[in-house]
């Protein structure tokens, strides 16, 4: 495989060896719900069609040049830039998905039976999106920004795990497509978010801009197959089980404010340089 750097083989900023300590790195191989993927990265649906994951190779990527864009990131980041890569980053990339679930299901006055429905199609289309993530994570195994340049100091503390592609990006964009469905006159709205949610890891200075697109790329790839699966399924009265909420209620869907609805105090330590 070509020449890019490897994340195993490289030392983050400010630390003298290479990471030690991945972390899980065989969830890759975790069970999924909607798909199966195999171990040549194809995936297959419910019904057996498959698909060739919508992401790039990391050979054809031009990583010096994502490099630039990080480091004149934070040469040139905002007070806002911060404010959005922090509560972005708080948490496991479904920390903030969670609040936005519940505040659709409030105002759209979803009923018991249909909450849990959607709960349980958007987690586990996420849980989904997040092993593809990691199969791929694990498998290109691409340094991060800050093993590129050991003079770059990041905003948040960089994961212990490889770049490609970015986790919160593959959430968020399959969490947007599987609400979209339900919700579909909030749909522009949940794209902003996702698009928020990616692009809070480039300002955070921990991913490189291709991460991110190619994340939201395989996220609402798996979201589309999980729709895909729920626009089939029927009662025993052989009549579709969903029926989206058309009507626009304009939920009000955080951020802003960029306020923690579930405020947890997270241990901000970091092994790597971060800007304090």
């Amino acid at each position: 495989m070509g020449k890019y750097k490897r994340w195993t083989d490289l030392p983050y900023a400010g630390e003298d060896k290479p990471p030690s300590n991945p972390v899980d790195p065989l969830a890759g191989s975790w069970s999924t719900e909607y798909i199966q993927l195999n171990a040549d990265g194809q995936l297959k649906d419910r019904n057996g069609k498959t698909f060739d994951l919508d992401i790039q190779n990391p050979n054809h990527i031009k990583w010096n040049q994502e490099l630039k864009v990080v480091q004149e990131t934070l040469e040139n980041i905002t007070d806002e830039q911060i404010q959005i890569a922090k509560y972005w980053g708080a948490g496991a990339p479904t920390k903030q998905w969670t609040p936005i679930i519940d505040r659709l299901i409030d105002t759209y006055g979803v009923t018991p039976p249909m909450a849990g429905r959607i709960l349980k199609a958007v987690h586990s289309g996420i849980n989904d999106a997040t092993v593809v993530t990691w199969y791929v994570k694990f498998r290109y195994n691409v340094a991060r920004p800050n093993q590129l340049d050991h003079d770059l100091t990041t905003i948040l503390c960089t994961p212990r795990f490889p770049t490609y592609v970015a986790g919160h990006a593959s959430v968020a964009g399959c969490a947007e497509v599987i609400l979209s469905y339900f919700f579909p006159s909030e749909s522009s709205r949940l794209k902003a978010l996702a698009e928020e949610a990616a692009l809070s890891r480039l300002y955070a200075g921990v991913h490189f801009p291709i991460d991110l697109e190619d994340g939201l790329k395989l996220g609402r790839q798996i979201g589309h197959i999980v729709v895909h699966t729920l626009k089939k399924e029927e009662n025993n009265a052989s009549e579709k089980i969903d029926v989206p909420f058309t009507k626009d209620l304009h939920a009000q869907l955080s951020p802003p404010p960029y306020v923690q609805v579930i405020p947890f105090d997270f241990n901000q330590s970091c092994q790597s340089k971060v800007r304090h």
